[in-house]
């Protein structure tokens, strides 16, 4: 057990983690293309926070997190996800007195107890955005455009773009009402847990993934029959912004998400290249999260996008990260008057900016030329007692196998170049 990870985790190894670096750099430049900024909040936070933000009701909530009582016998939670602990930052270092609006993106390791499956680990990792400060619906569709660029940035081509609108607290009291009056004759043949939806927020019901269930909902009043004007008013605002972005899009009554604080604009965006459980970015408007956690009423949007799954979904599509650029230079020696020299060399070059290796095993001439070839190295110098006496020294080219000879007072510049 020592030498395996916990059920749910994953090592990133050498040969992976130069993918992570390229998608993690590829997602910061974006951000900052779109004026966001980073902002990095702790790993876990008090339990209440998400009990208040994503809600007492949810599976989250009830099932999924990783709570703790610690020795100040405080209530802490590993965070499930990112946009709770932005707010609660938003709200303690008052960023709402700030002129509006605010734009930050995150980078994170999330944590949830759920059985692992394809792009689903326990230990997960997350990009977000978010922008507070307005209820223009350009925000909104600003925030799905820089997931949609980042999208094809990573060579992502099967995805589709799905929106819907859940309402505010007015026009979502009315269409509860009217789905569970439509659930009630077929409670009894909904699953267990879309029973217990049934009482806490029959609108979850919708989003269900159970293929009974998805049949039981088929002609069930959606959400979008029962907006009041402002929140009709805002959702067509949203198309026509994101038919002037140029982003092509489906309206999808069902998708409601998984958080209890979403109002008005919720979307997906979803790939059939990773299986059934498809959804790659998944995020929308929350308006009164800011006001639930502490803060003066503030209006927010934003998403959260899975790394894995956007690698997974990337890979899928035959989208090939290119590799870093290996050992520029390696130095093979033998002596210890050559050992030192080789070092100061070394030390000198990688100052400069050059990707240089040597041998710290003790293999002879032979053995050091087979490890330049395996670290990928551009040309190889060799360094000798009978190179340090005669002053010049042997610089190969790896590819070629052509070999020149290089004085001592010159190899740096002819290395560095």
């Amino acid at each position: 057990m020592l030498t395996n990870a916990p059920k749910g985790t994953k090592d990133m190894m050498p040969e992976e983690a130069y993918k992570w670096q390229y998608l993690e750099k590829k997602f910061a430049e974006i951000c900052r293309r779109y004026g966001f900024q980073e902002i990095r909040t702790p790993v876990f936070e008090h339990t209440e926070l998400f009990q208040r933000g994503v809600g007492d009701t949810t599976d989250i909530v009830k099932k999924e997190m990783y709570s703790f009582m610690d020795q100040g016998n405080r209530n802490i939670t590993l965070r499930p996800e990112g946009t709770s602990p932005v707010v609660r930052a938003f709200c303690e270092h008052k960023v709402f007195a700030n002129p509006q609006p605010t734009k930050v993106y995150y980078n994170i390791p999330c944590f949830r107890y759920e059985k692992p499956q394809s792009g689903r680990l326990r230990q997960f990792h997350q990009f977000g955005v978010e922008i507070f400060g307005t209820t223009n619906m350009m925000a909104d569709a600003e925030i799905i455009a820089i997931g949609y660029d980042f999208i094809k940035e990573m060579g992502i081509t099967d995805v589709e773009l799905q929106i819907n609108s859940v309402g505010c607290p007015e026009c979502r009291g009315k269409h509860r009402e009217a789905l569970k009056k439509f659930l009630e004759p077929k409670y009894d043949e909904l699953c267990p847990t879309c029973q217990e939806r049934y009482h806490t927020n029959p609108m979850r019901i919708l989003d269900c993934k159970s293929p009974i269930d998805q049949e039981l909902v088929k002609d069930a009043p959606m959400m979008l029959d029962y907006l009041c004007d402002d929140c009709r008013e805002a959702f067509e605002d949203l198309k026509k912004n994101l038919d002037a972005f140029g982003i092509e899009y489906v309206v999808n009554p069902k998708i409601v998400r998984g958080l209890d604080y979403y109002t008005k604009t919720a979307f997906e965006f979803v790939t059939t290249k990773i299986g059934a459980q498809g959804t790659v970015c998944g995020g929308g408007r929350y308006d009164g999260l800011v006001e639930e956690v502490g803060g003066p009423s503030t209006p927010g949007v934003g998403w959260g996008m899975g790394k894995e799954r956007i690698l997974m979904t990337s890979e899928a599509c035959g989208f090939e990260i290119p590799k870093p650029e290996g050992t520029e230079v390696f130095i093979a020696f033998m002596g210890d008057k050559a050992r030192e020299f080789a070092l100061k060399l070394m030390h000198d070059l990688r100052v400069a900016g050059v990707a240089v290796q040597m041998d710290v095993m003790g293999r002879n001439f032979k053995n050091q030329f087979k490890l330049a070839n395996r670290c990928g190295a551009a040309r190889t110098v060799i360094i000798g007692e009978s190179e340090l006496e005669s002053g010049m020294l042997q610089v190969k080219d790896m590819e070629s196998g052509e070999q020149t000879e290089v004085s001592i007072d010159r190899i740096f510049d002819e290395l560095k170049k």
